[in-house]
């Protein structure tokens, strides 16, 4: 690691502190840390939700299995692009109409506290594996880059982030967001035609890559290229369509925007940003599929390596320390949004509630960042897939907070006592099938294919059914 690479990298980061902490004081939203007053204009709205989207999960796991397994698995960009134009659709108005605080404001209203509370858990436990997901995105880029150990580069980057999200709030996280993803788009455009030229051209990587990967270089589903997998697919995609929309740092752009037409517009507008910027990753998983490593005395067996292996040894020095900086800007512009999406529903949701005296939200908010944002370090040591802990996350809010929000929203029949009932059911269907990132095994017999994959959508059949239950004993106890 030389000089000049050391000078760049502190220089990004300084670059990112200094702008946030500037950002911070020029806020307009008269000191509101949660959603800056509603003062957010469109512009600035678009960019921070593209960018909190377009993390180091988003373009090294777009970039892992589009070089491990072929475009037909490459679902998290359509499928995330497609969150946003729905909640732009459906979701967006209704929320901003109601000026709530935070996403769980409506399950508060319509399901009081202790429901909150138990819907809490998995909201937080999203926004904190989200982070963490991000950060050992950084950590492998860091280490296999610049040969330093990740747990430094985690670390350093979580103080960077922590530091400007306490100082200002959303503005800060959406001022810096907007320089973010201009390193982000920048460097990674930078990369591919250093990276094409190493590995013989477009046309030649084209070529390899159908060769190599077959029916699964195709985008589109088909019994060829997905054989007894098609429900396992279908599940996969509904899971990241619908379980990409109730999350805490989706909303918090959506209630800050100024109005709620504003808000359907920059969600549905970040969705094809988002789309867009996935472009370069894919074509950059492809490169590490065709490249032989051998050539080069790498033995290429983990492809959550993809995109940082093509940076370090396709293009020069000073490129790969620019695409550097752009993954440690995609890192930076999804973690302090998730870091202040948990302290935020934190603060507001669970510490003001039970607080016997009046509680000044913005020092708890302070306060929460730091401390979920250690809880998100220490996971992040932990993590072994960047992907898996990515669908995971997902997971957790499809199968237990997209019920409970549609519903708090669009069923004014569904009470309590059904909320509950349904988070029961949808905890032991989705629990039938186990977690291998969690160790916990599968306990009903579902069909299998060779390498252990359950091929019956279960957490789909989680989800349909915590709707349908909630739905059903909310009518039947009315009706007592």
């Amino acid at each position: 690691m030389s000089v000049v690479q050391i000078s760049i990298i502190l220089a990004f980061i300084i670059v990112i502190l200094v702008i946030g902490v500037w950002a911070a004081r020029k806020n307009p939203g008269q000191g509101d840390l949660i959603l800056s007053n509603r003062q957010l204009p469109l512009w600035l709205a678009l960019f921070t939700m593209s960018a909190t989207w377009i993390g180091g999960g988003y373009i090294n796991g777009t970039a892992e299995y589009t070089a491990s397994a072929g475009l037909i698995w490459v679902q998290a960009p359509w499928c995330y692009a497609l969150s946003l134009i729905i909640g732009g659709i459906f979701f967006a108005r209704p929320m901003r109409r109601k000026a709530y605080q935070t996403m769980l404001d409506p399950l508060h209203e319509r399901f009081g506290q202790r429901v909150t509370g138990i819907l809490f858990v998995p909201a937080l436990f999203g926004e904190i594996c989200w982070a963490a997901a991000i950060l050992t995105a950084l950590g492998t880029t860091f280490s296999v880059i610049l040969d330093l150990p990740y747990t430094q580069a985690m670390v350093a980057s979580g103080i960077l982030v922590l530091i400007y999200t306490s100082l200002g709030g959303l503005w800060s996280v959406a001022v810096t967001d907007l320089v973010q993803l201009v390193f982000i788009m920048g460097g990674l455009i930078l990369i591919l035609p250093f990276a094409f030229q190493a590995s013989g051209g477009w046309s030649s990587v084209d070529h390899q890559y159908l060769a190599k990967m077959g029916d699964a270089a195709s985008f589109l589903p088909s019994s060829a290229n997905l054989g007894e997998l098609k429900w396992y697919w279908m599940d996969s995609a509904l899971l990241l369509i619908f379980g990409g929309i109730p999350w805490q740092v989706y909303f918090q752009r959506v209630l800050a925007a100024k109005n709620e037409q504003t808000a359907m517009r920059l969600s549905i507008g970040a969705g094809f940003i988002c789309l867009v910027a996935a472009i370069p990753a894919i074509l950059i998983g492809m490169i590490a599929n065709t490249t032989d490593w051998a050539t080069l005395g790498i033995t290429f067996d983990n492809p959550s390596l993809s995109l940082p292996l093509v940076i370090r040894y396709l293009t020069p020095s000073w490129v790969a320390v620019v695409g550097l900086g752009a993954i440690l800007a995609a890192v930076t512009s999804s973690m302090d949004s998730s870091m202040l999406s948990a302290a935020s529903m934190f603060s507001w949701n669970i510490l003001k509630p039970l607080s016997p005296r009046p509680l000044s939200i913005n020092k708890a908010v302070r306060r929460s960042i730091w401390v979920v944002g250690l809880i998100t370090l220490f996971i992040a040591l932990k993590v072994d897939s960047i992907y898996a802990l990515w669908f995971l996350c997902s997971d957790l809010v499809y199968c237990l907070l997209l019920p409970a929000l549609t519903l708090a929203l669009f069923d004014q029949k569904t009470n309590r006592t059904g909320i509950l009932f349904g988070l029961v059911i949808a905890v032991l269907i989705r629990t039938s099938g186990g977690e291998p990132l969690l160790h916990i095994p599968p306990w009903f017999p579902y069909l299998r294919a060779e390498d252990g994959t359950i091929l019956w959508p279960f957490k789909t059949m989680a989800t349909a059914g915590n709707f349908l239950v909630a739905m059903l004993v909310s009518r039947f106890v009315a009706s007592r």
